[in-house]
């Protein structure tokens, strides 16, 4: 089983432990280098949580996600629509000033992740932002019939060297649900580079 079948098959379960998760507290050090009004991506919106907020807090929000049964759930969640696409699938045209990738690169491998990575980049504006998150370690893995690419600040470091965007801060959290506050979380928020 591929890891979006998984979200296809458990999407009501994965929506349901995740909705609710206090996220505000990332929201900060993100929204710090938006202007009011500007449009994000929420690439892999999962649930559709942070783009709730996000719309909530008057950005202009475009979400994706590659499972078309949470994208279901999410834009029946958030009122609006939430594009079925994977990150390779997407129109390579700056016009973000912000990337939201919330706990969804960590499903591409390591070996893909430079690319996706620059995908990425060509959708965002000069000077735009970039947060993203992994699960804190140097590992590739599979569990319950997902898979996960862990990262530190070294292998980041390295996924970004063929792109535009630079590291502007790192930060280690644990994760909020309950039960999982062993589990740590590489943060990073990157700047896409003025060329």
């Amino acid at each position: 089983m591929s890891t979006i079948e998984f979200y296809d098959q458990h999407s009501q379960d994965f929506f349901e432990s995740t909705v609710n998760a206090d996220m505000s507290e990332l929201y900060q050090p993100f929204i710090h280098h938006l202007s009011s009004g500007s449009c994000i991506l929420d690439a892999g919106c999962g649930s559709g949580r942070d783009s709730k907020a996000f719309i909530g807090l008057g950005y202009n929000v475009t979400a994706i996600d590659a499972s078309a049964q949470l994208a279901k759930a999410a834009s029946k969640y958030i009122g609006q629509s939430v594009s079925v696409c994977q990150f390779e699938q997407l129109e390579q045209q700056p016009r973000f000033a912000g990337i939201w990738a919330c706990a969804s690169l960590l499903h591409v491998a390591a070996t893909d992740l430079p690319n996706t990575f620059a995908i990425l980049a060509n959708t965002l504006v000069d000077g735009g932002v970039f947060y993203c998150s992994f699960k804190y370690g140097d590992q590739e893995r599979s569990h319950n019939g997902r898979f996960f690419t862990d990262a530190d600040e070294s292998r980041l470091q390295q996924w970004l060297q063929q792109t535009n965007l630079v590291i502007n801060q790192t930060w280690v959290t644990a994760d909020v649900r309950p039960d999982r506050e062993n589990e740590k979380w590489l943060n990073a928020i990157l700047i896409k580079a003025i060329m």
